[in-house]
Formats: C-alpha cells, structure tokens, sequence
C-alpha cells in the first residue's frame, strides 16, 4: 500500500493506493508494491531482451531455457536467473555441461555450474564461475573473469576483462581492459544494498536487483579501456571507442559512444631539447 498526501486549499488530504497480486478465494489479496508492481502501475518503461540480444540457437545450451531469451523482460529475467539456470543445469546433466568440442587452456578455472557450448574457447588464466554461460562459438582470451554473465554465440572477449552480472550478445566484441561492473558505491561494497536503476529516455528503470552490470547488444563493438555499469543497456550494433565511462543509461542501437577527452585531444609539435 502506498500513501500520497495532497495539498488541498490549505489543508492536506492523503490518497492511499493498494496493488494487488493476485486472487485468494476469489478475493485480490493486496501485496506490497515491489519493483515489478510499481512498474506495472506507473507504466514504466519496459526493457525486452528481444530488442537487444538473440537467444542461442546452437548446441543442447538452445534447447534449455535460454532458448526463449528473447522473450524475458530485463526486470524479470534478473529476478529468476539463478533458478533458470539451475533448471538449465538439471536439463542437461553433467555430461553436456560442457561440450566436447571447447577447448578451454588447462590454466584456465571453470565453475562446476557454468554451462559452455560447442567450439567455445577459454584461453589461458581465465576464470568464468557463478553460473556464466558461453553459447556456441564464444571466445574469452587471456586472464579474464566471468562471474554470473550470459555470453551470446560468437561473442569475443578480449585479454584482461572482467565482466560481472552480465548480458551479452550475439558476435558482441569487447576489447581488451574491458570492466563491467555490477554494484552501485556503498559503504560496505561486500554486501551491496542500493537497488540498480538504468536512465532511459523516459525516465527511470528499476533492475529490482542491486546486482547488475549491463545488456550489451549483438554485433556491438568496444574499444580498450572502458568501464560499463552498473545499470546500463547498449542496443546492438554499437561502437563504444576507447576510454568511455558509461553507467546508469542507456545507448540505442546504431549509436557509437566517444569520450569527450578523447574527442578533444589536441597534437602539437614538439619542441626539440637537442642543439641542432
């Protein structure tokens, strides 16, 4: 239930609305307005994994849930990400956790719930955990950390990245000293408790998490040294050039992101020190 007060000729009078989630003998039974039910009262912007990434459509990793990726909205799919991963797990047994044809570094160190499709590769000192998923064709390079992170067929990471909380898409590029972050500043950063939000062009989404990095688009391409999120989407096909900080927005698809330093970079001739 939530209370407004409204000022009226001097006085004010309180409006007080209930939500409701769902039917007990007939009757709605009124709920506490969490993210999701004041999503749905103020109409706030919706955020659908459909217009950013494409689901897996290769290897036994297409025929768990993450087959209908598409069809989740942002909100929602952060909500139930643990539970559909173990259902995922439980589909496809040990045996085709991981498939034959990956070749992952004998230094590298992977999570016994991480689920990796065929001919991915995981190059040397890398480490992906916490229920990551690398679909078909991925590539991680060299001493990187994937911790809780969806990674679309064919997508590339580069050396030195550290992804966390995220999603990214399909033939998705991220180049090296790539950070994404997925927890807002607190005073005790070991136990996060401020709620990610994302500014839209509307106004603001609510995560409904306080653990999310970014949805990074497919085909979307960075440059080296950029930190992302947390509370960030990126529609595909994007370029973000080197340097950029992005965090709590979003980028529509076909954009491509400069830094403003980097932009305003002047070149100037040297003077000599040396006697001619």
């Amino acid at each position: 239930m939530v209370s407004t007060a409204t000022p009226t000729r001097g006085r004010s009078t309180t409006t007080t609305t209930t939500f409701f989630r769902g039917q007990v003998n007939g009757e709605r039974t009124p709920a506490e307005p969490g993210p999701r039910t004041i999503r749905e009262a103020i109409a706030m912007e919706r955020i659908n994994l459909g217009n950013y990434v494409t689901a897996p459509t290769e290897g036994a990793i297409a025929t768990t849930v993450y087959g209908a990726l598409e069809k989740f909205e942002l909100a929602a799919f952060l909500d139930q990400w643990k539970g559909l991963q173990r259902e995922a797990l439980v589909m496809l047994g040990e045996e085709q956790r991981i498939h034959p044809s990956a070749f992952i570094h004998p230094t590298a160190i992977i999570g016994d719930d991480v689920i990796i499709g065929p001919d991915v590769k995981v190059h040397e000192f890398t480490t992906v955990r916490k229920g990551s998923v690398l679909c078909a064709g991925a590539q991680v390079g060299f001493n990187c950390e994937v911790t809780a992170t969806f990674v679309g067929e064919g997508a590339v990471l580069g050396h030195r990245i550290g992804v966390n909380r995220t999603i990214l898409g399909a033939r998705a590029h991220l180049s090296a000293g790539v950070t994404v972050a997925a927890i807002n500043m607190t005073t005790d950063m070991r136990t996060p408790d401020r709620e990610v939000i994302i500014r839209t062009m509307t106004g603001l989404y609510r995560c409904g998490t306080t653990q999310f990095g970014a949805v990074i688009g497919d085909d979307t391409q960075t440059g080296n040294n950029i930190s992302i999120g947390p509370g960030v989407t990126i529609g595909r096909r994007c370029q973000i050039t080197s340097g950029v900080t992005l965090a709590i927005r979003t980028v529509p698809k076909d954009c491509t992101v400069t830094a403003p330093h980097t932009a305003d970079a002047s070149i100037r001739r040297r003077r000599s020190t040396f006697a001619r």
